[in-house]
């Protein structure tokens, strides 16, 4: 009876530790499955490594970014010119004009962005002057399209405002088209630098500048850094002129 007892009881014991290996083994596998949901789900975390690059702008802007540049005239610029400083005429085509943008020094002492249209053969050469002249900081009150004046020379004038293409004849001088209708002629500070011929002065503003003794900012006057930079290269100035003076022009 003695051993009938103790192999029930042996029994009983080895049923016991099958049921308590089977609950381990079940909340093991549970947990694996809960880790192995957690990784699944966490999200990848990348590493991505910071690179300093210089991204580099077109050639264009480049240039303007140092404030000097020339190019043919777009469709924007023809638009604003044709039928203003620009007429249809058998003489003077669009394609033989160039657009350009110069930096120069402000009668403020900043430095300031222009443009002018100039004949398409010397677009460099006017590049080249206008650097001269903003690293001699020679002073210029404005420089915009004389479009913006609807072509009117004298409301360019009276506004000091430094020009150069303008399609038009020379006053006073019918059928005879001035320099600036080819591109090849520029005005600078017009009322520092007027034109005068006897009693006649343009602009009128001009008069307290006609003593060239006194030079004022914006002047030119013989042998100076603005007359340098364009008579080295072979432009006439107006100033040197016998019969009338013409102080802001110079032409090619």
């Amino acid at each position: 009876m003695k051993q009938v007892i103790m192999s029930c009881l042996l029994f009983l014991s080895m049923m016991l530790l099958t049921m308590c290996k089977s609950d381990v083994d079940t909340t093991m596998e549970q947990q694996v499955v809960v880790s192995v949901q957690k990784q699944v789900e966490q999200p990848k975390i990348e590493i991505k490594e910071t690179v300093n690059t210089t991204i580099k702008e077109p050639a264009a802007k480049e240039t303007f970014s140092q404030g000097f540049e020339y190019h043919s005239i777009s469709k924007d610029i023809e638009q604003l010119i044709t039928g203003v400083s620009w007429k249809q005429n058998n003489t003077v085509q669009i394609e033989d004009l160039c657009y350009v943008k110069v930096k120069y020094w402000g009668y403020d002492e900043k430095a300031h962005i222009g443009e002018l249209i100039v004949n398409k053969d010397i677009g460099q050469e006017v590049i080249e002057i206008f650097k001269e002249l903003y690293d001699a900081r020679f002073p210029i009150m404005k420089m915009k399209l004389i479009d913006e004046y609807g072509a009117v020379d004298s409301k360019s004038m009276e506004d000091n405002n430094t020009s150069a293409f303008c399609y038009r004849e020379v006053e006073g001088k019918p059928g005879k088209l001035s320099k600036h209708s080819y591109g090849i002629a520029i005005d600078i500070n017009p009322v520092q630098n007027p034109y005068v011929y006897k009693e006649k002065v343009s602009p009128e503003s001009g008069r307290d500048y006609l003593n060239r003794s006194q030079i004022s900012k914006g002047m030119i006057v013989a042998a100076d850094a603005c007359y340098k930079a364009f008579t080295s290269r072979g432009w006439t100035w107006g100033g040197d002129w016998k019969y009338e003076k013409d102080y802001q022009h110079f032409q090619k």
